[in-house]
Parts: C-alpha cells; structure tokens; sequence
C-alpha cells in the first residue's frame, strides 16, 4: 500500500519562489510507485492542498489532514521543501511534532538554532570548529559603525537569519557610508543582521545526510566567483552558469578536512535528513572555516544538492525515497 506523503512548500519569506523551484523538482522525481503525494503549499493567507487538477482546497491545520474524494488523508511523513521561515527555522518542524507526522529535515531545536547563523557559529566553535570573527547587531538598537571599521576588512554584512543570500553585502573597505547602505539593506530582511569578517580561501560547500545510521557526505562544490562578481549572491546562485565545480578540484587532503569536519557538524548540531554545509578552506593555516548551515537545501535545477547527488550516481529517486524512509524509521524509532 503507498505512503501518503506530504510534500510542503511556499513559506512566509522571499525565499517562497526558490521553494516552488524545489517542490516541483521533488514532485517530477519522487517514486509515485511507492508514494502518493500531495502538495501543500503554505502561504501568509493559509494552507492550501493543491491537486494536480482542480481548486485549491484548505488543509485542516488541527490535524494536519486534506480531503479527497470525500475522505480525510493522513500523511505518513512530509517531504519538506520550505527555505526560511517557517519550513526552515524550527517553526514548522514543532507543529508537525504535535501532529505526529515524521519530516524530512533536522529537528525544532537544530532548526531553529541553525537558522540563527550567530547561535550557529557560537556552538560550532565551542565544537572546536573554525569560524570567522563576527558581530551581532539588533534593529532598534543603537551600533557603533566605529566599532565595525576596527574590524578586518573586508566584511560580509547579511541578515542574521535566512537563507539564499538575500539581503546580503560584501563591504570591501571601512567606508562608513558604504557599511551604513549595507546595514540597512540587511535589516530591511532581517531584525537581526551579522558583521562577519572576511575569511581568504576557496569556498567549498559539502551535502551531508544521515541514512540507516551512517553520516555520508556527497562530493564536494567549489564555488567559482566570475570576473567582476564580489561573492556568491542571489543572482548568481539562481541565474548564473558555469559558477560551480562539482566534484570540486581539490586535493586529497583538502578533501578530507572538509569532508571530516561536515560529518562532525552534522553530529555536533543534531542534524537529520540532508543538510549542506559552506566552508572556506583558508589554505594559510591549512584548514576549513565554517560560514553556515542550511538545512533546507535547495532542490532546483540550479541547486548544488542535487548536482552533488549527480556526480556520484545517486538518482534523484532513489535519494528521496531515502529521506522519507529515514524520517518515518525516526519517528517509529
């Protein structure tokens, strides 16, 4: 008998159309042999279930439930396919814990802390792992641009919390005008926004996923910045070609480090499900340096998860039917 799944997209933030992008990725590639699935798409104005054919119709939010055809569905798992809020930062994750229903994605608590990228940063270096100096500031609150030129430049300035690089800004110089204009782009996204020093090296980004009890991780992505491009933005991870190498052309070595520092991320963080990992590899000292954790990864035709999932022959099937798997054993474990 097939699994009903629910497969959960939208969202309440800007990062709602990547999320469309993913659920329909998702959807043309899971195994209808196996799963009935349904989509439910989850908007300011409600939660809708969205039949392939017909009108939109409300989900019961006191159970978690849709109708079809006259009777009531009860999903066996969700497939979660929300980046940013709620589907990323813990919100989702606490309700579907109430209704009972397994999901594809780390827990309310990992959640909720990995979309902090502060909080995240601060429990990764007490781990042990490297990260980058930073400052943490509050809309309402009074900062002190002084205090941010003493820092070493160049800085990233980006919303605290979120994803997709929206509302970020590279400041290459302690311009006070140039940090004000990127300050306040941040926290016209976020109430939070994080000053973080720039970190020199090549940037690697790693999927990891847990399956059957074993942290594997998928070949890593060497992000390449074309001429005249100051860091990897929204744009370019969306609408730009030829911007990554996967398997990146790394050394053994190098490889390793980031490979064995992912695996013990994942462990330090609690993940669950497939979660990807940015590093810088600062080639002075010969060692990889965190930058964050996303635990929603992108599932488009542009994402990097699923050209990582390419370059080492695991078809998009078979690893979706993984993550709903892996989730159900969760929640009868």
């Amino acid at each position: 008998m097939k699994k009903q799944i629910a497969l959960v997209t939208g969202g309440y933030s800007g990062e709602a159309v990547v999320s469309y992008k993913s659920a329909q990725t998702v959807e043309n590639n899971i195994d209808k042999d196996l799963y009935d699935v349904y989509k439910i798409d989850i908007t300011p104005d409600g939660w809708y279930y969205i039949p392939t054919e017909g009108v939109k119709l409300p989900v019961d939010k006191s159970h978690f439930t849709v109708q079809k055809e006259g009777k009531t569905v009860r999903f066996d798992a969700a497939l979660l396919c929300i980046h940013g809020t709620p589907g990323e930062d813990g919100k989702l994750q606490g309700y579907l814990d109430l209704m009972r229903v397994p999901y594809t994605s780390c827990d309310t608590t990992t959640s909720a802390l990995t979309f902090n990228k502060r909080f995240t940063v601060g429990v990764a270096a007490f781990g042990g792992v490297h990260v980058a100096a930073s400052k943490l500031l509050f809309a309402g609150e009074a900062y002190d641009i002084a205090a941010i030129q003493r820092m070493q430049f160049p800085v990233f300035v980006k919303p605290n919390n979120g994803g997709s690089s929206i509302g970020m800004s590279k400041v290459d110089a302690n311009n006070a005008d140039d940090i004000k204009a990127a300050l306040d782009k941040a926290f016209a996204e976020d109430s939070q926004v994080l000053v973080e020093e720039f970190v020199s090296g090549r940037e690697f980004t790693i999927g990891v996923v847990k399956v059957k009890g074993e942290i594997i991780t998928l070949p890593m992505t060497e992000i390449l910045k074309p001429e005249g491009l100051h860091f990897f933005d929204y744009e370019a991870k969306y609408n730009s070609q030829n911007l990554e190498v996967t398997p990146a052309d790394a050394s053994e070595s190098i490889a390793k480090k980031v490979q064995e520092t992912a695996k013990r991320i994942y462990q330090l963080l609690n993940c669950r499900g497939i979660v990807r990992i940015d590093f810088i590899y600062n080639e002075a000292i010969d060692e990889p340096f965190m930058l964050e954790v996303n635990t929603v990864p992108g599932q488009t035709a542009a994402s990097l998860v699923p050209q990582q999932l390419a370059a080492m022959n695991w078809p998009l099937k078979d690893f979706y039917t993984a993550l709903v798997e892996e989730a159900i054993g969760v929640r009868q474990n």
